[in-house]
Formats: C-alpha cells, structure tokens, sequence
C-alpha cells in the first residue's frame, strides 16, 4: 500500500472511530453528533448501495468526501470500481486515495453517482452547487442509472428555496446575466439578493469549466420546474442548481441516526 493511501486511510480511521464511539465518548456536551460525525455516517450508508464492478460517479464536496474515504477503503481492500470524478478536487483526491478513473467519455452509462445535497426536499428534489461543481455534477448525474444523495438531517427542507440557488453563467456579459437573472426573481415572488459569488479576497469564483457562480437567494421556491426552465432560458446561463426529479434514494443522517428517504 503505498503512502498516499495511507495517509488517507489514516485519516478514515481517525474519523470513523469518532463515529463508530459510545454515544457521548466524542460528542459535546449536547450529546449530538457532529456535522463531520453525520456526514461520515451517510457516507457509510451509501456504500451499502456499492457493487464490485461498477462504474461510479464520485460527487463534489465534504459529504461526497465523506464517502471517497469509505469507499478508498473498500478500493483498498480489493472492491473493484470504476470512478468518474465530478470536479478536479474530487479527481485528484480520488488518485491519492488510489481509486481508478476514468473520464466520461470513456464510460457508456454509469451504474450510480453518490454524491451530497445543499437542500432536499419531500420529492427529492435538490439544490445543489454550494462546492461549485454543479455542472458537471449534473452531466454525470443525468448520466447515471441511479442517484443516491446523502447529507445531514439539516439539509432536509419542506420547500426549496433557503439555501441560495448557485447557478453557473458564461463570463461575458456576467451583470447583464445577473440582471435576468434578478428578473426572473421578480417574476417568481423573489426578492433575495442575487450575487456573484466570490473569493475572501473579492475576486470571482471560477469553475472546473472556466464559468462564474451567481448564488440567487429566492427564499421559497414554489414551483422548481418552472423556475429551473425561466433560468435555463436566459442566453448567459449555463445551468442552474436545482436537480429535479434525478434522485431515488437520500441517506440522511442524524441525531436518532441513518434514515433512507425515497419518492414518494
């Protein structure tokens, strides 16, 4: 085993004991598990759901990480995958951890992406993009036969909305995107500030894919799809963050442990 994949194990070693102690041995005073605590027990969950000889779409962001180190340790103990990353962070986490790869044109159809969820609501439907990669977490997505989200109870909402929308827009001409963009807000009962998200020093957030992230805080949003179609039409968006009727199955975790949502 060679030292990359140690050093990861290691570290899944170290959280899985925090997860895997009495109650309260590694909790606050509260007795609550911790967002790291959940998010490692979901991804636990998922890999339930893993078989030997599939071909994998591996999510974005510390959940989805979550489950790269569960399944790295499964890798690592002869389960054989193939894995398509959904951002270069997840790619180069996924090589020091020694899973195999491939690029997506290289894979007819994928058999299941795990990956994590900025909002969930009683049908499943998501927002996603918070670790701006929504993009291509969509094109894999849509690729897959499956989707299986996973997430703390936390991101288990009644109606979409509070979690701010990222939505993906070509660079040029980004503020008279941002503009349409407001628009569309007024025309859905939103008010919630649309910005363009950037980094601790001002500068603009930019994708795997060379775009911009605008985060549009709609508040409610009580019809998706049409929300999701009216963004999708203006001419400097490339996609938005609402992943509709893609998911089957969510693994949350919380305080009275794993639960399994399903469609309704």
């Amino acid at each position: 085993m060679d030292k990359r994949r140690k050093q990861a194990l290691r570290r899944l070693a170290a959280r899985s004991e925090r997860v895997n102690a009495p109650r309260g041995a590694h909790e606050g005073e509260n007795g609550r598990m911790s967002p790291e605590e959940m998010k490692a027990a979901a991804g636990e969950a998922a890999m339930a759901h893993v078989r030997d000889g599939m071909r994998l779409g591996i999510g974005t962001g510390s959940t989805a990480e979550a489950f790269i180190a569960h399944l790295a340790e499964a890798v690592g103990n002869g389960l054989d995958i193939i894995g398509v990353p959904t951002s270069e962070r997840t790619a180069r986490l996924c090589v020091e951890m020694g899973i195999r790869l491939e690029s997506l044109d290289d894979v007819d159809e994928l058999d299941l992406t795990v990956d994590g969820a900025d909002e969930i609501d009683p049908h499943l439907n998501l927002i996603k993009g918070a670790g701006g990669a929504l993009l291509r977490e969509k094109i894999v997505a849509h690729a897959s036969k499956r989707m299986i989200v996973i997430a703390d109870d936390s991101k288990v909402v009644d109606t979409l909305g509070r979690f701010p929308l990222p939505i993906e827009v070509n660079g040029f001409g980004v503020e008279t995107t941002r503009r349409a963009v407001e628009a569309v807000a007024r025309d859905h009962g939103a008010a919630g500030e649309i910005a363009i998200r950037t980094a601790r020093k001002g500068e603009s957030i930019v994708t795997d894919g060379g775009h911009l992230i605008v985060d549009a805080s709609f508040g409610h949003i009580s019809d998706p799809q049409a929300l999701a179609c009216a963004l999708n039409a203006i001419p400097g968006v490339v996609e938005n963050g609402l992943f509709l009727s893609m998911a089957s199955l969510a693994i949350v975790a919380g305080e009275s442990g794993v639960r399994e949502l399903t469609v309704p």
